[in-house]
């Protein structure tokens, strides 16, 4: 599986999240307190970052600014109204107080 290094953890606020493009994959870093999470950076239910969205840290989840649905994230399900279906969720670590994705790529079916 590749590993992407990104940045230093100290790089990004506790309670805020950022967005990064891996490929061709958008993809909103959440950080809450030492822990990050990544998850798919576009809301299910509409086409909109979830990295501009409001970070609830008490809950572990992130809620999209334009109709408010939350979205779980350790698992990427959403957990209210309007969206109904997951977004993916990426292994992320800290390493060394790097923060580093990795990315687990479809086999080619060549």
């Amino acid at each position: 599986m590749p590993t992407h290094p990104l940045f230093a953890l100290d790089e990004i606020e506790a309670g805020t999240a950022r967005k990064v493009v891996i490929g061709d994959r958008e993809i909103a870093l959440v950080r809450i307190d030492d822990d990050v999470y990544a998850i798919g950076d576009t809301c299910s239910h509409d086409d909109v970052s979830l990295a501009e969205g409001f970070v609830e840290a008490d809950d572990c989840m992130i809620e999209c600014f334009r109709h408010g649905a939350l979205f779980n994230l350790k698992t990427g399900e959403p957990e209210s109204l309007p969206a109904v279906r997951p977004v993916p969720v990426y292994d992320v670590s800290v390493v060394d107080g790097q923060v580093v994705l990795t990315i687990d790529e479809p086999e080619d079916d060549a």
